[in-house]
């Protein structure tokens, strides 16, 4: 099942169009391409993309990358929740430093890994959720005072638990103290992390998020401290690793529970140096960012284990925000769902539509195992499919005490098709997150990559 999301590729080269759609177009629903940059304007309001795959140069004289900056800086413009991705094969500090400022999510290099090239974009498109419905309507005013808005994202909330996120946010969030926000899988710890980035002192320097749990052991080392030409095969030019793209700004470590304690090690030297050594190389580099980390794993339980460093830890635990679960967060189901309706509606041109209250009270009455981004789809998936003016109860196929496992009718019993539904409805579960996926099947990542292509998902 291909994931929900529109793609748009620009390059001057066309056989770099054609690999990129060719290994695009069988995971998203929508991938088109384009030579001409002047053509952006155009295209970005014809087909509203989540994603921009933009090339920094245009022109075989010129690898400054300055006309590929100002097309992002356009897009950003006229699209501010657009995720762009720079993919170049020039991978200096400085036009990378510069991308991430002007607000690009991600960058690529040229000659790409194709795993790797998908995990950027899915993330980009996961990332953009809801958010993305239509950029050219003013933004939500923040209710700073009551806490139930931030900055017009998903960041919702009036109960006391959200309250006091909100308090402890404005109290961190213009120091430099390391933070550790850790919560359940779907309670917007994401969110909370850009929320510190957009409150801090750092807030027009680079913001640069890394999935600690789709990075493989062996690529590490080179995607965060970076690479130089020729430090291993297919090394051909110099690679600028996360940590080197956060500098001055802030670096964002997600799923640091599922680091390796030979992973934590190394992740602890560079914080304590603040001082990075690319791949093949001796020189060091100093690097100076604000450190947010977020887990859904209990870390303290993983130290008594013997699974997490206790002095890692110590470094990115200064300040720690727990994110509550929905179900701790009674009051805000009706708010947040209500919200999720007006962004769907507008998002799929639908007429005015609203709750109906027997809708509402079976909303409050589920536990949502998925919190918020549970809810979140619910709400699509309900705009979508409704035939009625409102949604009504029936619009809702919940399943209480399922606890977010998969679940599926057993009308097949071939044990093959069994493993393939069982495939296919983990990676859906987890939103294309191969680690979580493999975890929920208990399964490595490896083995889940070859059940994958066995059964062409």
């Amino acid at each position: 099942m291909k994931q929900n999301g529109t793609i748009l590729i620009l390059d001057d080269e066309e056989d770099i169009l054609f690999s990129l759609k060719m290994l695009l177009k069988p995971v998203f629903s929508r991938v088109f391409a384009e030579q001409n940059p002047q053509h952006l304007p155009r295209l970005l309001q014809q087909y509203e993309p989540e994603v921009v795959l933009l090339d920094l140069n245009y022109n075989k004289t010129d690898s400054t990358g300055k006309v590929g900056l100002e097309w992002l800086a356009k897009i950003k413009e006229l699209r501010p929740r657009t995720q762009v991705i720079i993919i170049t094969a020039h991978g200096e500090v400085e036009i990378v430093v510069s991308a991430m400022k002007i607000g690009a999510s991600d960058f690529i290099e040229k000659p790409w890994r194709n795993e790797k090239l998908l995990e950027v974009v899915k993330a980009a498109v996961g990332s953009v959720g809801s958010r993305q419905f239509d950029d050219r309507r003013e933004e939500i005013p923040a209710r700073d005072e009551s806490g139930w808005q931030r900055n017009g994202l998903d960041f919702l909330g009036e109960s006391s638990a959200m309250r006091e996120v909100f308090k402890t946010i404005d109290k961190v969030a213009g120091t430099d103290a390391n933070v550790l926000i850790t919560g359940e899988n779907g309670t917007g710890k994401e969110l909370a992390a850009k929320e510190l980035y957009r409150k801090s002192a750092r807030p027009g320097n680079p913001f640069v998020q890394v999935d600690l749990g789709t990075i493989s052991e062996s690529l590490f080392e080179s995607e965060l401290f970076g690479h130089v030409k020729g430090a291993f095969t297919d090394a051909k030019e110099d690679h600028v690793g996360k940590f080197e793209a956060a500098n001055s700004g802030t670096l964002f470590l997600d799923e640091i529970g599922n680091l390796s304690l030979g992973l934590q090690s190394k992740l602890l030297t560079a914080l304590q140096t603040r001082k990075i050594v690319r791949v093949g190389s001796t020189k060091e580099i100093p690097v100076d960012f604000r450190l947010i980390c977020a887990t859904n794993f209990d870390l303290q339980k993983m130290v008594a284990e013997k699974t997490f460093r206790q002095d890692l830890l110590y470094r990115i635990n200064t300040i720690e925000i727990g994110m509550p679960p929905l179900r701790e967060r009674f009051g805000d189901i009706r708010l947040i769902a209500k919200h999720y309706l007006q962004l769907y509606v507008k998002k799929y041109g639908k007429p005015h539509m609203d709750f109906e209250r027997e809708t509402l009270e079976k909303l409050e009455k589920y536990p949502w195992p998925g919190n918020v981004r549970e809810l979140r789809h619910a709400v699509e998936r309900a705009v979508i499919l409704t035939e009625s003016a409102n949604l009504q109860p029936d619009d809702f196929s919940l399943q209480p005490g399922s606890g977010g496992k998969i679940v599926f009718p057993p009308d097949n019993m071939n044990l093959e098709e069994i493993e393939r539904t069982l495939v296919q409805k983990a990676v859906e579960l987890h939103q294309g997150n191969i680690s979580k996926a493999a975890e929920s099947l208990g399964l490595t990542r490896a083995a889940l990559y070859r059940r994958l292509e066995k059964f062409g998902l």
